[in-house]
Formats: C-alpha cells, sequence, structure tokens
C-alpha cells in the first residue's frame, strides 16, 4: 500500500484486484478484505468488508438493523465525501460480534479497479491457447 498526498493507493499488482468510489475512484478495499457480499444497505445490496482505506468516520450511534442492535458509524469517501455505508462499532447480539470493527459498503458506490477482466484471472484458458497477442 502506497500513501499519497490525499489518498492510500493499492499497487497495482496481477493479484491485487481493489474496489473504488465510483464516483472519484480513490481506493477503497481489497478484494481480499472482502467478507461477504450478502449485505443490505439503505440503497440496496452492500458488501462487507474487514477494512477500508480513504474513509472517514462520522460518530458512531445506536441503530437498530436487520440483525438487531447495533453501534454503527456513516462512513465516507475521503477524497470526495459521498456516504458509502457504515462501519460496525459494537454490536449487541453475540452472534452478531463479528461485525465489529468490519465495513459495509453499498454496491451502488463500489467499482471494481485493478484491471479485473485479465489474462491472470484464466491462467488455464490462455496456458492452453496458441495465440501470441491478447487484445484488451
Amino acid at each position: 500500500m502506497v500513501k499519497g498526498k490525499f489518498q492510500t493507493y493499492f499497487p497495482f499488482e496481477k493479484n491485487c484486484l481493489t474496489y473504488s468510489c465510483l464516483h472519484c475512484r480513490a481506493h477503497l478495499a481489497r478484494h481480499d478484505d472482502l467478507i461477504s457480499k450478502s449485505f443490505q444497505g439503505s440503497q440496496g445490496r452492500a458488501y462487507l468488508f474487514n477494512q477500508a482505506v480513504n474513509i472517514r468516520c462520522a460518530e458512531a450511534k445506536q441503530r437498530v438493523l436487520l440483525t438487531g442492535l447495533h453501534f454503527v458509524a456513516d462512513i465516507f469517501c475521503a477524497c470526495c465525501d459521498t456516504a458509502l455505508g457504515w462501519k460496525y462499532e459494537r454490536a449487541f447480539e453475540p452472534s452478531q460480534r463479528y461485525k465489529e470493527g468490519k465495513v459495509i459498503i453499498e454496491l451502488v458506490h463500489l467499482f471494481k479497479d485493478n484491471r479485473w477482466d485479465v489474462e491472470w484471472l484464466y491462467p488455464l484458458y490462455l496456458s492452453n491457447t496458441t495465440a501470441t497477442t491478447v487484445v484488451l
């Protein structure tokens, strides 16, 4: 991870697939930190990440969510100030404590970055082809 003047950048590597802010393209999370795609945000589907960068947290507040009572802090893109989702600060139900410290980012604000569609995602297919060039 490289820290820039205004934001943190994930390295452009074959295995570093990232999610960025749809509105300003600031890096937000690595695919390796994705825990679940089965969450619901206020604007539709949302992803749960182990951690995120380039976010600003508001003050945590008590909120009743689909899974019970939680202390959550709304999160915003640190670069363009778009409301992205929230961070779980505390869960009151023991079965929900795995969410503490984790981040929800709504899918409507995510952009898959770092060339998800290139050849390293299909090594078996490419190793069996005779083509010498790949058009991206």
